[in-house]
């Protein structure tokens, strides 16, 4: 049993392999939230919590000054009865009032893991990988009841919470708060780190220390979005890759969120996430339920290393479903950067013959098949063959690829309409807009009103039929835009506050009916680039694209980022020609490469126009990725010098068995009077002897990673160096 529960004290104690996450009832039914760190054997209440009387605090309890909400550590604190802190959810009543007041009413233990209805969510192959708590917190005013989801994995140091609401009573309620989670911490000595950006900048890591108030990052644009990411981590000062206290939240969810931490006056800390409540309302009728996304929480004491390979096993394994789970991802080119819309089935053809010659696996058809696509002002939604350009069709296209002996992609942007299309003449009305409004229109297009059944199964038959017509084993599912104008023709003005979600539950059933009927299809998700790289959309497509920014230097801060989080086997990582298109930087084709293969590898140029010389560096380049593929995908990650911090970059990969090992380092600018420097790798076996495959040299695991090879003086900026080790076979 990994769920300890003392029936006696109704005190329940979630215990993983390094954790232990503690919470009681008290007083009369509240949930009080006592634990959560370094694993301990038997919780008996040490850390006891003291009452005192503050003089401003109010009491539930008249006759007992010294309890308040205001200071109680608590599971899932309510707002109006005495707890002046943001609460974890609000409720609004017919009378307009918006006091509840959800106590303890009893507990569900099973084993194994469930899942969320219309949600994705982490799940288990085994029962016996995970145990689930349920406890449900009722108020009887409103016969309303809240379930608390707890699941413990207890190999991986996991916990996961959502929160279900059940309308059991007379009245109509409504949600203007349904966060997912919510921990209380005792103290406020942390630094809050998070992940900002923006469209080509994503993922920049930022790190600073909480102080009062309120700190929050979150989203209002419908997507999880490259401003911020759905992931906050508090962290103990002097806490780094390799030690130190680390509390990380990540939500499992697509659309718009909030993560923040607030600080009260007595230096308690507050963090919560789920649903941003901006524009949010879900109206629950008598019998009716609400369910909120899940939060991955990981805890760890030993740095920021740690709470990323928790998250990197469990989102590889236990996230990202099969078939493509545990398959390797092919080596594919993408005609986006070397043709824009201007193309023809021979242009086409003229790449993917140079594709084929150089080792490519996959060739991807970008945006310009469709409709009269000759630019982004017109046919996103008219899903239909631009037969001017391709006369003979997909099928046709699709199959000169495959007889080169290539697969071939295809890329959609399914969940938006142009107004020059045929669907926006015929169905002015699906898309999301607030009648007598005038459209805000954003990359010349709008955005499909998914919470609409009709629209997804316009979507589901449009993209089938296209899916069934060709060849096709990949699809790049790409979304350009945010909303504006929210709101659905189809709701009534109650219910007008609830089309954001809506549309991500539509958007989670037309990629869940397109995956089942495509099953064999590899779907790599887009906006923008990593405008939507989150939990969510990885449980439907197992591959990301990282960012539209494919220049070599700014991806490593951008992957370095994303790796705080997300497993290299789900970022799409491409090399580019140069000029790069995003920022117009000259780097060598060695460092786009190296750093292009610590993800998921592909090209995005136009081959034809490769000198001889950098064809044979691209063959080489494919030929040592598809040896170490293995490795990068499947393979454990470890950051070693982070960009943010200088001038410099480095991480390395080691097999499962500890067998093998690559590492990259990167140096962005040449210096005068450069120091000597080392790096030092990790992970390693230190009683194996690794050999340098490239030049022979015999290495101690243990000398690789505590003394470290000495780095050569090399005068070039933009310069790349790579390590190829296995053991050593007496």
């Amino acid at each position: 049993m990994t769920i300890y529960i003392d029936d006696e004290q109704l005190l329940f104690h979630l215990q993983g392999k390094n954790t232990s996450y503690v919470m009681q009832v008290i007083r009369d039914g509240y949930l009080a939230h006592l634990y959560w760190g370094k694993n301990v054997r038997s919780y008996r209440g040490s850390n006891k919590i003291i009452f005192m009387n503050r003089e401003f605090s109010p009491n539930p309890d008249a006759l007992d000054r010294t309890f308040s909400l205001d200071t109680l550590p608590q599971e899932y604190p309510a707002y109006g009865n005495g707890d002046f802190r943001n609460p974890a959810y609000q409720i609004q009543l017919e009378n307009g009032s918006t006091v509840t007041d959800l106590r303890y009413k009893e507990y569900k233990i099973y084993k194994g893991k469930p899942n969320l209805k219309g949600l994705p969510s982490t799940y288990v192959d085994d029962e016996n990988e995970a145990e689930t708590l349920e406890i449900i917190m009722e108020d009887k005013l409103l016969g309303l009841t809240a379930t608390l989801t707890y699941s413990l994995y207890e190999e991986r140091d996991v916990i996961t919470r959502s929160v279900r609401f059940d309308n059991k009573g007379l009245q109509n309620l409504k949600l203007l708060r349904a966060l997912s989670t919510s921990v209380d911490f005792r103290d406020d000595e942390y630094e809050l780190i998070t992940l900002s950006g923006a469209h080509n900048n994503e993922k920049n890591i930022e790190r600073r220390k909480i102080v009062p108030g309120i700190q929050m990052v979150d989203s209002c644009r419908g997507a999880s979005s490259p401003q911020q990411a759905p992931f906050l981590a508090l962290v103990r000062k002097g806490t780094d890759e390799d030690q130190g206290e680390v509390y990380a939240f990540n939500l499992v969810y697509s659309g718009n969120f909030t993560a923040q931490v607030q600080v009260d006056p007595y230096h308690n800390t507050r963090v919560s996430m789920g649903i941003n409540p901006l524009d949010f309302s879900w109206l629950l009728e008598p019998g009716e339920t609400f369910q909120t996304p899940e939060v991955v929480m990981v805890y760890t004491a030993k740095g920021l290393g740690d709470m990323s390979s928790i998250y990197h096993e469990l989102y590889s394994k236990r996230l990202c479903r099969l078939p493509f789970r545990d398959r390797v991802r092919p080596i594919l080119i993408n005609n986006w950067e070397a043709t824009y819309f201007d193309f023809n089935a021979e242009k086409i053809e003229q790449i993917a013959n140079e594709a084929k010659k150089v080792g490519i696996e996959l060739f991807v058809l970008d945006d310009g098949w469709f409709g009269k696509r000759n630019n982004s002002k017109s046919s996103l939604g008219d899903w239909v063959v631009d037969r001017r350009k391709l006369p003979k069709g997909l099928e046709d296209l699709a199959n000169r690829v495959r007889n080169l002996g290539m697969e071939f992609g295809l890329w959609f942007e399914p969940e938006m309409v142009s107004i020059d299309s045929d669907l926006y003449r015929n169905h002015p009305d699906w898309c999301l807009h607030v009648p007598g409004r005038p459209h805000t229109l954003g990359r010349n297009q709008l955005v499909l009103d998914l919470s609409r059944q009709e629209v997804c199964d316009y979507v589901i038959k449009a993209l089938s039929d296209i899916l069934s017509s060709a060849p096709i084993t990949y699809v790049k599912w790409d979304m350009n835009r945010h909303m504006t104008d929210v709101g659905s023709a189809a709701l009534p003005p109650e219910r007008q506050r609830e089309t954001a979600h809506r549309y991500i539950l539509g958007l989670y059933k037309i990629i869940e009916e397109i995956t089942k009927r495509f099953p064999n299809i590899l779907f790599e998700s887009c906006s923008s680039g990593g405008g939507r790289f989150d939990a969510g959309m990885l449980y439907y497509m197992p591959q990301t694209w990282t960012s539209d920014n494919t220049d070599a230097i700014c991806r490593l801060k951008i992957q370095y980022g994303t790796s705080l989080v997300y497993p290299p086997i789900t970022m799409g990582a491409h090399v580019s020609s140069v000029p790069n298109h995003q920022v117009g930087r000259i780097t060598p084709l060695e460092t786009r490469g190296y750093v292009a293969m610590s993800g998921n590898f592909g090209y995005e140029l136009d081959l034809t126009k490769l000198t001889d010389e950098e064809k044979t560096v691209v063959k080489q380049q494919i030929t040592l990725y598809k040896e170490i593929r293995p490795l990068i995908q499947f393979g454990r990650f470890y950051r070693i010098f982070n960009p943010f911090d200088g001038n410099e970059a480095a991480w390395n990969f080691v097999s499962e068995d500890r067998f093998e090992a690559v590492a990259s380092y990167f140096k962005v600018l040449s210096e005068p009077a450069a120091p000597i420097r080392t790096i030092k790798f990790k992970g390693l076996n230190p009683d194996y002897v690794y050999q340098n495959v490239e030049t022979g040299e015999l290495f101690g695991g243990d000398e690789l990673m505590n003394v470290g090879i000495t780095l050569p003086i090399i005068k070039q900026d933009f310069l790349s160096l790579f390590w190829r080790f296995k053991k050593h076979i007496m």
